[in-house]
């Protein structure tokens, strides 16, 4: 039988095999001791051994569980509605972002470095320095250009929540078309871009769904009451309504013979759309549209008909109309108002006549009409016209009501009435809120980058926007600015 020994051992057992048997017996005690000695080392030895190999095992499977969570989160496909609290930032641009930090902030405590990472948008106002009145105390003093942070794609707690401060946050999903439209469909996103309409499910995982590929849509509009999606798409610019019966079958495919049918109709026969707006008077919706130069009206007839029908036409306008509206004055007379490269202009719809409601005197060249705003609780007659990077306060009849002038920091892309009661403006460098009775700046986004930012659709309280195509892609936000919202229908 072998010795489990040290060779020191062995070597002194082997050299006293001549010996007698007190000095054999002697020696016998000294290597038993010295084996016990070396299996004790050879014990801790492999102990130790053993120990590195399963911490070097450890940090093996945990290597491959983390890369293994990896593969698996990228191969599943599924695209969460929002980046999580924890996701990774991007990478900033140190010559702006830190320079507006230092600028605008002064140095922050420990314990908000970590939040301030997460912030990208540079917000002034919103009552951003907790000013609220408490019993019958006079309000504070406002404080020159109070200012705050915004947090993008950060779940709000619940003192959040409440915040007069609005939220940006913004969706993961990359699209690699431009987005030219979107409209809210229940709580999901109609989303219309170059190539194609495609749904955005909100309610879920945030999943994208394509359902028309190959045409452009340039407008869009649900109303879920009638189960139709009014657009302006294709490469003539057809008005063209769809069904969403139609368009909820591509998506579940449980209906295959309501997925067969033709599920979209051609808003009567015209072409070259540049713009529509759907308005409510009692119980008629109205479809104003305008053309390249003419606009036509038509309205909805309910079933059994269930369609839009031509009810009124004004062709061959002077000027072309580029952004059309319609006002009900006194809740009696229909009013098409429109903007043109020249100013505003108003149809009236019992006579036909066309009269001029705002041209700028002091441009000498062309402008750019953003929207038209009937003001609310003014009856129809009084409006507010943006245009350029300003807006001007004119009744139905073109008098100028308010000796204002709404003035935008900088030209912007896009300018919408939103339901909070106020107007919004996105800029390169900023998007402004302002109230649209007065023009007053309520708070100001700076970006920490100029990019170019455009408006998609609103609905209460929640504002959707989108960048421009940079690049490669384009991203999708949305804005809640926290203020009780209107009425929809």
């Amino acid at each position: 039988m072998k010795h489990s020994g040290s060779p020191a051992v062995r070597s002194s057992l082997n050299s006293s095999a001549g010996a007698t048997s007190a000095e054999r017996q002697s020696r016998r005690e000294a290597a038993d001791s010295a084996n016990s000695s070396g299996d004790a080392a050879l014990l801790r030895e492999e102990t130790s051994s053993k120990g590195n190999h399963e911490d070097r095992l450890g940090r093996s499977d945990l290597s491959q569980s983390s890369s293994g969570n990896l593969s698996n989160a990228r191969s599943s496909g599924e695209l969460p509605d929002l980046l999580p609290r924890h996701a990774q930032q991007r990478q900033q641009d140190k010559s702006t972002s830190d320079e507006y930090r230092q600028a605008l902030n002064p140095p922050a405590p420990p314990q908000l470095q970590l939040q301030q990472k997460q912030r990208s948008f540079l917000t002034f106002g919103f009552s951003a320095g907790g000013g609220s009145t408490t019993g019958g105390g006079a309000p504070p003093a406002p404080s020159p250009r109070r200012e705050s942070h915004v947090n993008v794609n950060v779940t709000p707690t619940s003192h959040e929540a409440v915040s007069t401060t609005p939220e940006i946050r913004k969706y993961k999903k990359r699209f690699y078309s431009e987005i030219l439209c979107a409209a809210l469909w229940g709580v999901n996103l109609l989303i219309g871009t170059e190539n194609g309409l495609m749904l955005l499910d909100r309610s879920g995982q945030g999943k994208v769904y394509q359902l028309i590929s190959r045409r452009r849509f340039q407008q869009m509009e649900v109303l879920e009451g009638q189960n139709i999606l009014v657009t302006i798409s294709g490469k003539k610019q057809r008005v063209r309504v769809y069904y969403l019966s139609w368009l909820k079958s591509k998506i579940l495919r449980t209906d295959a013979q309501v997925e067969k049918r033709n599920g979209w109709i051609n808003v009567g026969d015209l072409h070259g759309a540049v713009h529509f707006k759907i308005v409510k008077y009692e119980r008629i919706k109205f479809l104003v549209i305008a053309l390249r130069d003419s606009i036509e009206i038509y309205a909805w007839a309910p079933k059994p008909y269930h369609k839009f029908m031509a009810f009124k036409s004004f062709p061959e306008l002077i000027h072309k109309p580029l952004v059309v509206d319609m006002t009900i004055e006194e809740n009696i007379r229909l009013k098409v108002v429109y903007g043109s490269s020249q100013g505003f202009h108003a149809v009236d719809l019992d006579s036909g006549a066309v009269y001029d409601v705002y041209i700028p005197s002091h441009n000498q060249g062309q402008i750019t009409p953003h929207t038209i705003v009937t003001l609310p609780n003014s009856k129809g007659v009084q409006l507010l016209l943006c245009y350029d990077n300003e807006g001007v306060y004119v009744s139905i009849y073109g008098r100028v009501s308010k000796n204002i002038v709404l003035q935008w920091g900088e030209m912007p892309t896009s300018v919408a009435y939103v339901g909070t009661g106020q107007i919004m403006g996105w800029g390169n460098k900023a998007i402004e809120i302002r109230s649209v009775e007065s023009g007053h700046l309520d708070g100001v986004f700076m970006h920490k980058k100029s990019q170019k930012l455009k408006f998609l659709c609103e609905r209460n309280d929640k504002v959707f926007f989108s960048s421009a195509k940079g690049g490669t892609s384009c991203q999708i936000y949305f804005m809640t600015l926290n203020k009780p919202g209107m009425a929809n229908w």
